[in-house]
């Protein structure tokens, strides 16, 4: 069965996304040969989850309130209010707050600096 392999983050300024990023979940970001790319390391091959890269966007940037027209990644997350606050602090946004999802966890869906919607995940059985 297909499973992604890999994800992509459009920014209109790379270097502030990649701030962003770095410092909200210390992920590592290595520009690919000279080229306007870059390779994003989100955690050791033990690891469940996938890396990605960072492209300098093509267009508008998305506008506050339109409807997610894109594939929005969910990462997993100790606590989501911790989280949370350290995207604000980074420059990050809000777009849906934390959430119960019954028997699995607390989610919520913040933006980055480059308006970009990404979910949280913190799993939590007894979550209501």
């Amino acid at each position: 069965m297909p499973r992604p392999m890999h994800f992509e983050i459009h920014a209109e300024v790379p270097q502030r996304a990649i701030a962003f990023y770095s410092g909200l979940f210390g992920w590592t970001f290595n520009q690919w040969a000279g080229q306007p790319y870059w390779l994003i390391k989100t955690g050791e091959t033990s690891e469940p989850g996938i890396d990605g890269g960072l492209v300098p966007r093509q267009g508008a940037s998305p506008a506050d309130g339109q409807a997610v027209n894109a594939f929005a990644c969910t990462i997993a997350s100790v606590v989501v209010d911790e989280i949370w606050s350290k995207a604000i602090a980074l420059g990050g946004s809000a777009a849906l707050p934390k959430m119960a999802i019954p028997g699995v966890g607390w989610l919520a869906y913040l933006k980055d600096t480059e308006g970009n919607i990404f979910g949280i995940m913190q799993n939590d059985p007894a979550a209501k």
